[in-house]
């Protein structure tokens, strides 16, 4: 095996990026685009390239939604079983856009089905990034009412990540919807309480409070942005950082 690229220029050694299914279908209305799928991966090339030892815990709203399944009339768990199930396509998805770019990459679902993908066990994961692996969880949870941020924030936690990396459409945390709203106010550093209190709904409370007893600070960044994901890791760019203290 060869040696691991030097890290020596990171911030943060060891991360989760938490990307959303809509993150993966472009100008599209469902599913995935290619040119997208093929951009973000190679941002996430590029700083595997660094050193980084990296996992990405993808949502699937691309394909479905659960709570917008159990709007429609579908029994509420069944939902988040069927929103589990999108998450694992992504997954599948952008393991082999990695594979293709040279990257050795695993999918762990919290759900099995070993003839897609390795089940999620924490010691398997871990061994996954020493190795140089990116790891992608699936499947969230594996429980329903639980969101892709509260597994995001879960993983993180088990694996002994350093920060949660939160790719959204805009490049930080705001005081409301920047694109309906111009007035709204961008925060550059935020409490964990702060951002409950205010409701500012960057991530579900339950993902908010495990990082927080946890210690592991959020940084929003913009997926959008060439480049934003090594900036970031670098410790510069655009992003707004949730953490104890402001």
């Amino acid at each position: 095996m060869p040696d691991k690229p030097k890290s020596g220029d990171l911030k943060y050694k060891r991360v989760l990026l938490k990307l959303s299914g809509e993150a993966l279908m472009g100008d599209k209305e469902f599913g995935l685009d290619a040119d997208t799928v093929s951009r973000i991966v190679g941002e996430i090339q590029a700083v595997h390239a660094m050193g980084a030892e990296i996992c990405i815990v993808v949502g699937g709203g691309n394909i479905f939604r659960g709570l917008k399944g159990a709007a429609q009339g579908i029994e509420r768990a069944s939902a988040d079983y069927m929103g589990m199930l999108a998450t694992v396509i992504n997954a599948v998805a952008l393991q082999s856009a990695l594979e293709g770019a040279g990257v050795q990459t695993r999918v762990l679902s919290a759900i099995p089905m070993q003839t897609v993908c390795e089940p999620y066990i924490r010691r398997r994961g871990i061994r996954h990034l020493e190795k140089g692996r990116i790891v992608i969880f699936a499947a969230g949870t594996g429980n329903p009412f639980f969101t892709t941020d509260t597994a995001a924030a879960l993983r993180a936690s088990e694996m002994g990540c350093e920060v949660l990396m939160k790719a959204t459409q805009v490049d930080g945390v705001y005081s409301a919807d920047p694109e309906t709203n111009p007035d709204a106010e961008r925060y550059d550093s935020i409490t964990y309480n702060d951002v409950l209190t205010r409701n500012l709904r960057v991530m579900d409370a339950s993902a908010i409070a495990l990082c927080r007893e946890n210690s592991i600070p959020i940084l929003v960044f913009s997926i959008h942005n060439a480049g934003g994901f090594a900036d970031v890791i670098k410790g510069g760019g655009h992003f707004t950082i949730i953490r104890d203290q402001a």
